[in-house]
């Protein structure tokens, strides 16, 4: 059987709350550390490409001022004119004329020339050079053009500019640079986050589980409680832990099973007092009837006042059975509609009511009763109040009691008093006898037909529409019961006021 809960309350692996926590921490990092490793290598490439744009453009504005100054270029001018210029750090540079004609080529012309291999250029053999490079062509056209890509671990960059005299382009520079140096620097740093990256992810897959199993563990407790008080055990409690909103669901929990608890133990107590309020009159017809049944020669005049008795005993179980009714739809069942009632009218036809038990008891009804006591309630329910206090109040009086029933208003509510030169209520049952089955005086009470449960029946009514009841000795003697209902006023008064 246990085995059968335990595989029952077993959760699927990817269904776990700790397994769910412990992903989203993952995801969350995740996208931290893709973040960490795209967005500084990018930000870092887009700062080289800006810084070596601005670097060899102006590079290239300086060769470009540099020759233009010739007029009209040949390769002997520019050859000498580059080699005063400072080249070092750049991989290639060519210099061209209006038709793309190469009059430079750092790669080929040596920048150490002497003057006699300089002045004897009829040894040379010519060579026909042209660049056919995208670049070139747009510079020859006016424009300057830079491009930079990172390939092979290398910042490969080219520049090529316009060489203007007179608004006219006699020429074009291009520039090429390899910078290795740069590369490693931003490879390095890949690397770098790369390190950085596995010792977050290894942190993180470690903290997430711990922080996932920390979370979860008092969200497991939590649950373990419920299941141990859904067996029934409620006295079982939680301990907070912390201030935070988990702390709180505890403390809630708690006070639940606190309530759990008091509603169980009234409910045992209720179950035990209707058992033995039930089982006496049930004990008793047994005892009348198998009296009458084993005595054969039993007169007429006696079986009489046994079935009499068994009739009194009868009409005892069905006051409780209806009074239990009546908790039951008080407990369980929505409050009936209400209208506007006058509680004077009600009080009245219920001490009519009782009019003649009173006479035949010895004891006197007198009313005060005040017009324009108006409540909202169900005119049954509100009777049912005042015949269960008038009643009360006529069965535990004397012979030539008195019992004083009275309605007035009192500011924004309506009073019903009911008072009794009765036998009293002790001060400290007073705060008891309104409990269901509690009677001051037992004995006195099943001589006098009485449940236990009238009073609990007008607490919960009364409570059900919004009024309030209590009860208090009376001086010299007797008890004071009064219920407290909110006034009733028709809406055109309200809004008159």
């Amino acid at each position: 059987m246990e085995e059968g809960q335990r595989k029952k309350h077993k959760i699927p692996f990817f269904s776990s709350l700790q397994v769910k926590y412990a992903l989203s921490y993952l995801v969350i990092f995740a996208v931290v550390l893709v973040l960490l490793n795209t967005y500084p290598v990018i930000a870092s490439q887009d700062l080289l490409f800006r810084s070596k744009r601005d670097s060899l453009k102006s590079q290239a504005a300086v060769m470009a001022s540099a020759l233009m100054e010739l007029e009209t270029l040949t390769s002997d001018q520019v050859v000498r004119v580059m080699n005063m210029l400072d080249n070092s750090g750049l991989t290639r540079i060519l210099v061209t004329d209006p038709a793309g004609f190469i009059l430079y080529d750092s790669l080929t012309d040596s920048g150490t020339q002497d003057q006699e291999e300089q002045e004897e250029p009829e040894q040379q053999e010519p060579v026909y050079r042209y660049a056919l490079y995208q670049e070139i062509v747009l510079a020859l056209r006016g424009k300057d053009v830079f491009c930079s890509q990172f390939v092979n671990n290398t910042f490969v960059s080219t520049v090529a500019w316009p060489i203007v005299y007179r608004g006219m382009t006699i020429g074009a520079i291009y520039i090429l640079e390899q910078d290795e140096a740069q590369g490693a620097l931003l490879v390095g740093l890949q690397q770098n986050l790369r390190y950085i990256s596995l010792v977050i992810a290894a942190t993180t897959l470690v903290l997430s589980a711990f922080f996932s199993k920390m979370l979860t563990a008092r969200i497991a407790a939590l649950l373990r409680a419920i299941r141990i008080v859904g067996e029934g055990e409620y006295g079982h409690r939680l301990q907070p832990v912390g201030r935070d909103e988990m702390a709180q669901l505890a403390e809630e929990f708690n006070q639940l099973t606190d309530r759990l608890q008091t509603t169980e133990e009234v409910r045992r107590r209720f179950v035990s007092d209707a058992s033995h309020e039930l089982k006496t009159p049930l004990a008793s017809i047994r005892l009348l009837t198998d009296s009458i049944l084993q005595n054969d020669h039993m007169d007429q005049e006696t079986v009489r006042d046994f079935v009499s008795d068994i009739g009194d005993e009868a009409e005892r179980l069905t006051r409780i059975t209806e009074h239990l009714l009546a908790l039951t739809r008080l407990d369980s069942l929505p409050a009936k509609k209400t209208v506007p009632v006058d509680v004077s009218k009600v009080a009245q036809r219920a001490a009519g009511r009782l009019g003649p038990v009173a006479d035949a008891a010895g004891v006197t009804i007198e009313s005060s009763l005040k017009p324009g006591c108006v409540i909202l309630c169900t005119e049954d329910e509100l009777y049912q109040i005042c015949f269960n206090l008038l009643e009360n109040a006529v069965k535990y009086n004397f012979v030539g009691g008195h019992v004083y029933l009275s309605v007035y208003p009192e500011r924004d509510q309506v009073l019903l008093e009911v008072e009794d030169t009765g036998i009293g209520i002790p001060e400290e049952d007073l705060p008891k006898v309104f409990n269901r089955f509690y009677r001051v005086d037992k004995a006195r009470s099943r001589a006098a037909g009485g449940t236990g449960l009238g009073l609990s029946i007008v607490r919960d009514t009364v409570r059900r529409h919004g009024g309030w009841v209590t009860a208090r000795p009376r001086n010299p003697e007797g008890s004071v019961f009064t219920v407290g209902f909110p006034l009733y006023v028709p809406e055109t008064e309200e809004e008159a006021t």
